[in-house]
């Protein structure tokens, strides 16, 4: 499967499309005022310690102060390790006023703060050296064990690090120099790193990761990526000179382009960007689905829709979710869905096609570079399943709720509204004694009122005693309104 790594560059922001056989795939953006912070180490201090939930709040200079878990706090020893079955485990690993060294292994997301780890780890092309270990391992996704021995030989022979590597699939058929020249660089960023702890103040930002367009060619950049395209001459010039220094292998992929349209709008992109942004994603057969995102977790459901197939209807089911296997799995990367998803599949009666249709469903995920974990279909027809989330979902990054329905996703009907008009003026009649009620209200609520209320909005009158006079209010939403004594 061929891969494309689109980059487009503004002052403002940056985005990096990864497109697969010409689609759309996965879409990351960072803007200049909001860049992430995963991968960052931080200088923190231990503002709060919570042992009911067994973690500590940590500043590290943000608006909101991050999490730590007693399970992402690196123990020294054995001995220590055995101390976390007690309520005070958190207590005895750390305090309040304490400095710590941290890194961010998740951004903010909502209300939340930042995720922290103190299991310090720094990725470069081929390694990741992790401080306080003292191990080598190979990637699992590097198969031949005549391969995987070659390199924890490599690493091994290698001048002493003072922590354990982790050999990345990058590294498969790489030659010892390369490999060698990615320890030694990352033993020199950890010894900067130590020395800047002991240098700078608290709360200061010690490592910052790699910029995006930086991290893709980093991480993402394999045999199966054909082209990187940059619409930037200075960024791609930038890049051209990482890639010799770091990953000289994909030099010669590297290509500025140059041409009239937006290299997005080339590729398509901006339309898919569009389409990801909303809740009904259509299948190729006539059916559909609909994505919900909410504070707990993201729900999918499957529709035949307009498809009615070409045999039974269990035929017609299977195919639909068999078909829906991809698209879900293309949807999740594209709109970074994390946390807890539960996929609502039609019924089927078919064992058999249940046990297809999950199968389809782990092998489409097995691109996801998030990690995700799958439970059987239940009785139900639901698939609950979990994936990684680091950072903001598409939809968050760049949308915010509506300020009109605020986030419900639907607002008040234009009779709902009138009846709460009704039911103000009766209040306010009953504690107030004015000449007349001047309602203030949008366009469509004022023509029910005139129209199919009128009757109703004239018996009040009489009612209360009281003229009641209307007026439009153009920048009125359809649930605002106004009761005016005058």
């Amino acid at each position: 499967m061929t891969e494309e790594i689109l980059i487009n560059v503004n002052p403002q922001e940056t985005r990096v499309a990864v497109l697969e056989t010409g689609v759309l795939q996965e879409l990351f953006v960072e803007r200049s005022n909001h860049r992430g912070l995963v991968g960052n180490i931080y200088k923190g201090l231990v503002s709060r310690v919570l042992p009911g939930m067994q973690a500590a709040f940590i500043d590290i200079g943000l608006e909101r102060t991050a999490f730590l878990h007693a399970s992402d706090i690196q123990l020294q020893n054995s001995e220590e390790s055995g101390e976390l079955g007690f309520a005070n485990g958190i207590a005895r690993l750390c305090r309040e006023g304490q400095e710590i060294l941290v890194q961010v292994v998740k951004d903010p997301l909502g209300t939340k703060g930042a995720r922290l780890t103190t299991h310090i780890s720094l990725p470069s092309r081929y390694l990741v050296f992790i401080p306080g270990m003292d191990c080598v391992g190979v990637s699992q996704r590097i198969e031949s064990e005549t391969e995987r021995a070659r390199l924890r030989e490599i690493i091994r022979a290698a001048a002493p690090v003072e922590g354990g590597i982790i050999v990345r699939t990058a590294a498969e058929g790489v030659n010892d120099s390369a490999l060698i020249a990615d320890l030694e660089f990352l033993n020199r960023l950890w010894n900067s790193i130590r020395e800047n702890a002991h240098t700078k103040p608290v709360k200061s930002i010690l490592y910052e990761d790699l910029p995006l367009m930086m991290r893709c060619l980093r991480d993402f950049v394999g045999e199966a990526v054909e082209k990187v395209r940059v619409d930037s001459q200075e960024i791609y010039q930038r890049i051209c000179r990482f890639a010799e220094q770091l990953v000289p292998g994909i030099a010669g992929r590297i290509e500025l382009y140059t041409g009239k349209d937006p290299i997005f709008d080339l590729y398509g992109v901006e339309d898919e960007i569009q389409k990801a942004l909303e809740r009904k994603v259509p299948l190729k057969s006539g059916g559909h689905l609909v994505i919900d995102q909410t504070e707990a977790m993201t729900t999918i459901d499957i529709n035949t829709g307009a498809f009615v197939g070409h045999r039974n209807l269990e035929e017609t089911i299977f195919k639909t979710n068999l078909e829906a296997t991809t698209v879900i799995a293309r949807q999740l990367r594209l709109r970074n869905l994390g946390g807890i998803i539960i996929i609502d599949f039609i019924d089927m009666t078919t064992e058999e096609h249940k046990r297809q249709v999950m199968r389809s469903l782990e092998k489409a995920l097995e691109h996801d570079h998030a990690k995700s974990y799958l439970s059987e279909i239940s009785a139900l027809g639901l698939v609950e399943m979990t994936r990684k989330r680091t950072r903001e979902s598409l939809a968050h990054i760049l949308c915010e709720p509506c300020p009109i329905c605020r986030g419900r996703g639907f607002v008040k009907t234009v009779e709902t509204v009138a009846y709460e008009i009704f039911r103000e003026i009766l209040r306010e009649a009953r504690q107030f004694d004015p000449e007349q009620f001047l309602v203030l209200t949008s366009q469509e609520v004022l023509d029910l009122l005139l129209d199919d209320e009128s009757s109703s909005l004239a018996e009040l009158a009489t009612f209360i005693g009281k003229p009641i006079k209307l007026q439009v209010e153009s920048f009125y939403t359809q649930e605002q309104f106004d009761v005016v004594l005058m």
